[in-house]
């Protein structure tokens, strides 16, 4: 009895480790395991595989501007500090980005305290590359921490080696930007290359391309009266026909300075007394600071015709002389006014309006009419009409 017994333990025992062995997972090593069945293979997606996301390629740092000159130089990409080389190219600049100057070419005219921040009138003064106001301070634009120096407006002879000599001198990239009065719009335009800001160079360069065509089209349409545009403390220089200088009055007027070697300077050429009788101008304009308000009762200057009929006038001056002197971008002032003045019949616009619109684009500014006024207050016949002696 107790063998059967013991049997039957050990039967049951082996029962339960079959059961035991059989609830446990097949694994690789049990070679009596059964086959695992091979699973499913999933269906491929329709269509092509994604392609990886290509990695993006860096920014690069510098690009190359041809300069008006045909010069190739290498700029940085992100241009934030601008210098200048001069007067002329101060206020072509300071329109499109002023806040980007590190500095002035020289001090704004003391009327510019009424129109611009004084961020910008204070700005430590870098000198100019050409004219007769000084050298270029190279110490004080190394200092700037300028990244390029713009020229603007008519290239000099010797243009491209002065710039590549000062680039190498400096460190400093020097670019040229040639402009005229009629092609204002397009180095607006390679200005907004060069910094990168077509935009708002396009609104810029649109504008003087509309103000000179209209203003050519007064031109074009009258006869022009005889003049002289005189300048200096006695009176005794022209701005001669044909001069960079006399680009506007040339296109409004028959100018009859005419002398074998216009003057670059925008002191014109020197003459005497003899010559402009011998002239003998229908009109005169006169420059800020010359001799406007005392020809009239002066018995030499009465032997003009101008004078003797009240026909002579101040330019304009705020915070530049508006005929030039730096012939820069400003001249467009000047036109509005040339031709205001002179053909006001053919010129159907407001000319406080137009002045107006030219400050808030090129000096980022309102201008009151009072201000306005004061700044045409010898420029519109009034006063001419006054000091002139009674017929």
């Amino acid at each position: 009895m107790k063998r059967q017994i013991a049997w039957l333990l050990a039967c049951l025992m082996l029962i339960g480790t079959i059961g035991c062995t059989a609830a446990q997972p097949v694994t690789a090593e049990d070679p009596t395991a059964a086959p695992a069945e091979a699973a499913e293979p999933t269906e491929a997606p329709v269509g092509k595989p994604a392609e990886p996301e290509p990695a993006e390629e860096p920014m690069p740092e510098t690009f190359v501007f041809t300069d008006s000159v045909g010069r190739e130089v290498e700029l940085p990409c992100e241009i934030t500090k601008v210098a200048i080389s001069g007067p002329l190219a101060q206020i072509v600049v300071f329109a499109l980005c002023p806040d980007k100057l590190v500095g002035i070419a020289s001090k704004w005219d003391k009327t510019a305290e009424q129109f611009l921040d004084t961020a910008y009138y204070n700005l430590p003064e870098l000198g100019q590359l050409y004219g007769g106001k000084g050298e270029l301070n190279l110490e004080t634009l190394l200092n700037s921490g300028a990244q390029v120096v713009i020229d603007v407006g008519e290239p000099k002879g010797t243009i491209v080696e002065d710039l590549d000599g000062l680039t190498e001198q400096t460190g400093i990239p020097f670019v040229h930007v040639t402009a005229t009065i009629a092609t204002m719009g397009d180095a607006y335009r390679k200005l907004g290359e060069l910094l990168h800001m077509p935009e708002e160079a396009e609104t810029l360069a649109a504008y003087c391309d509309a103000v000179y065509a209209q203003i050519k089209d007064v031109a074009d349409s009258v006869e022009k009266a005889n003049l002289l545009y005189i300048t200096g403390e006695q009176g005794l220089n022209v701005i001669a026909k044909d001069s960079y200088h006399s680009e506007v009055i040339d296109l409004f007027g028959n100018n009859l300075a005419v002398v074998e070697s216009p003057s670059s300077k925008g002191t014109g050429n020197e003459v005497d007394m003899e010559q402009i009788l011998l002239w003998d101008p229908d009109v005169i304009l006169f420059a800020p600071g010359s001799i406007y308000a005392t020809v009239g009762g002066d018995g030499t200057w009465q032997n003009v015709t101008a004078i003797r009929n009240g026909a002579y006038y101040e330019v304009p001056m705020g915070p530049y002389n508006w005929m030039g002197f730096p012939p820069s971008v400003q001249r467009i002032l000047g036109m509005l006014w040339m031709a205001k003045l002179l053909y006001p019949e053919a010129a159907d616009y407001d000319l406080y309006t137009e002045v107006d619109a030219y400050f808030k684009l090129f000096y980022h500014c309102d201008l009151s009419e009072d201000a306005f006024n004061a700044m045409v207050a010898n420029s519109i016949g009034a006063q001419a009409e006054a000091l002139a002696p009674a017929a």
